[in-house]
């Protein structure tokens, strides 16, 4: 009896499901993914009725590999496929879901030596940007699956499989059920119930049941207690509690041979500070006679945690931890009975769950869903998979994010895109990046003009467009933000043209960017004549001053010296264009006056 729990946990997840069914049941809030079947292709489970579907909508990456069928064997449908992913280190599924709704989601494994390698790999799961767990086999032919009990707090999920360096990970099947808001409610917002197992403590039958015998399709395990007795009932329990436990399940229960002995479990935990919390389902099965009574207490580690419990006929009545457990190498649970009580205590099924940090924060939904876009506009051949910012190990190549201990959802506040082969015109998804700071698009085919979205990222401090193809004018309102030193703005391009507009091609196509994409024609002709006019102003000043000696000077009038220059453009902070004849940056004098600055050569 005793230490028996996590060794049969083990032998039982083992096994290959054989289901009991007994009644139709509505598969709405169902989510059923098999992972690596053909696209477009669907089917109903022979053994559950569940309707599957392929994978193939909500993953880009990965390959299919088929499971031939052990000899002699056969294999459940939904494990006849898996989804591979040989290349990457982190490959993610984005699946949409109702956020604030409470979910089941369990992920499941089936090695199967699907790859011929007979050395099943070992590998961790995500979810977003944590940790939930990591797969590991026992042998070829034994399933594994990672559950949880979350609720999103955006609109779609996204399970991740990361190569730790100790075989290629893959996944056989990832389903989603809908659970009742108000069941297993826990009060840690940054947290999820991780199960650790789920028993049938007095199965009959010592077949495991989920749906359509579990309206939310939980896997009941048989719990092999041959130390308990086991009681029974025909009757139908009523069930109108949220948590749902099947009929069936409920319908039997265990109790001591010796009926002043009580029932006892323990588990043993790996970490002292792990925290755990428990849901125990009582029915009375017996109709009891005016002069019985069945009443008892359980015990935590020789402490009363509730009692006394007496449990209801043809009813369920859920016993659940308020508040986690925790601190303890081993956890012993003891059902005694009652000094009033004419009849031992009974158990009819049992959860137990591991609760899990998820204090990592996923990106700033509008965010994921402009970064999402950016990847699609242009084709990103760079492994953007999973959240964006976190974990910041494998935060998306390119990004920089601003990160707040999970306080707030990280923002992206740097795009750096450069040389990615991107055409087209700037994409409109780059506007809702609200936060950027830091936006790089230079080396690349670009074209068309600089959008006014542009003027909108107010916190924009660098822009890079160098090396495109871009035509037309600049806003003007970058250009005063320019100016002011409030942002770093890089529009140059073609080194080769020779004037300050920008030449057609042979094919009539405009070349690299150039100054006309700066300023218009006219506004060019407004900086030129600035520069022209603050020039003479300075020659006719030295040249009053010394007309004695013009003649043998002025060839050598030198109005600022490089020093000034450095200081008037911040050290050639800001171009605006570029001629045959050099670079033209702006600069600032003493009294505020804007001026255009031509680099004739370095020396």
């Amino acid at each position: 009896m005793v230490g028996m729990l996590m060794h049969f946990l083990s032998l039982l997840l083992g096994v290959l499901p054989i289901l009991v069914l007994i009644q139709a049941q509505d598969q709405s809030g169902f989510i059923s993914i098999d992972c690596g079947l053909p696209e477009h292709s669907s089917y109903a489970s022979t053994s559950t009725g569940i309707n599957y579907i392929s994978d193939a909508k909500f993953i880009d990456t990965g390959v299919t590999k088929i499971i031939p069928p052990p000899l002699g064997n056969t294999i459940l449908q939904q494990l006849q496929y898996v989804r591979s992913f040989p290349s990457g280190v982190r490959n993610c599924y984005r699946i949409n879901v109702t956020n604030g709704t409470k979910y089941l989601i369990r992920a499941s494994f089936y090695y199967g030596n699907y790859d011929n390698l007979n050395e099943p790999p070992e590998f961790d799961i995500h979810f977003g940007p944590n940790a939930w767990d990591t797969v590991k086999f026992i042998n070829l032919s034994r399933i594994t699956s990672s559950e949880i009990i979350y609720t999103p707090s955006l609109d779609y999920i996204q399970p991740c499989l990361v190569n730790t360096g100790k075989g290629t990970p893959f996944i056989s099947v990832i389903e989603l059920r809908t659970l009742n808001n108000k069941a297993y409610v826990i009060y840690s917002p940054k947290s999820v119930l991780s199960v650790l197992f789920r028993y049938d403590m007095a199965s009959i039958t010592n077949l495991e049941y989920r749906y359509k015998d579990d309206v939310y399709d939980r896997v009941w395990f048989p719990f092999k207690w041959d130390a308990m007795k086991k009681l029974s009932t025909d009757e139908d329990v009523l069930n109108s509690d949220s948590f749902e436990p099947p009929s069936i399940v409920m319908s039997t229960a265990v109790t001591p041979f010796n009926a002043s002995a009580p029932i006892q479990l323990f588990w043993d935990s790996d970490d002292v500070n792990d925290q755990y919390y428990f849901y125990m389902y009582f029915n009375e099965v017996e109709k009891l006679a005016e002069n019985e009574t069945r009443e008892f207490n359980i015990m935590m580690n020789g402490e009363l945690m509730y009692g006394p419990e007496i449990p209801p006929y043809r009813s369920v009545d859920p016993i659940i931890s308020t508040s986690a457990l925790t601190g303890a190498k081993r956890y012993t649970f003891s059902l005694e009975k009652t000094e009033n009580s004419t009849l031992p205590p009974i158990l009819n099924a049992m959860e137990f769950y591991k609760l899990i940090d998820f204090s990592l924060s996923e990106t700033q939904q509008d965010d994921v869903d402009a970064i999402t876009n950016i990847k699609k506009t242009y084709g990103v051949t760079r492994n953007w998979e999973g959240d964006p910012c976190g974990p910041v190990k494998y935060m998306w190549e390119g990004l920089n994010c601003t990160m707040n201990d999970g306080l707030d959802p990280p923002r992206i506040t740097s795009l750096n895109l450069s040389s990615s082969g991107l055409t087209g015109q700037i994409a409109s998804s780059i506007s809702k990046l609200t936060m950027l700071q830091y936006l790089d698009l230079s080396n690349n085919s670009l074209n068309g003009s600089l959008p006014y979205f542009l003027v909108e990222l107010r916190s924009l401090k660098v822009l890079n467009v160098r090396y495109n193809n871009f035509t037309g004018l600049i806003p003007s309102e970058l250009l005063e933000r320019s100016k002011t030193g409030s942002l770093s703005l890089s529009v140059d391009g073609d080194s080769n043209s020779d004037s300050d507009s920008i030449p057609p091609t042979k094919s009539g196509k405009n070349k690299n960017l150039s100054v006309p994409l700066t300023a218009s024609f006219s506004a060019l002709g407004v900086i030129l004549l600035i520069l022209l006019g603050f020039w003479i102003f300075r020659r006719h000043k030295v040249t009053s001053s010394n007309s004695k000696k013009e003649d043998s000077k002025n060839s050598k009038q030198q109005v600022f010296s490089y020093g000034d220059i450095i200081n008037i453009t911040e050290n050639f902070k800001t171009i605006i264009g570029e001629g045959g004849f050099g670079k033209v940056y702006i600069g600032i004098l003493q009294d505020q006056t804007h001026v255009a600055v031509k680099m004739l050569s370095r020396s």
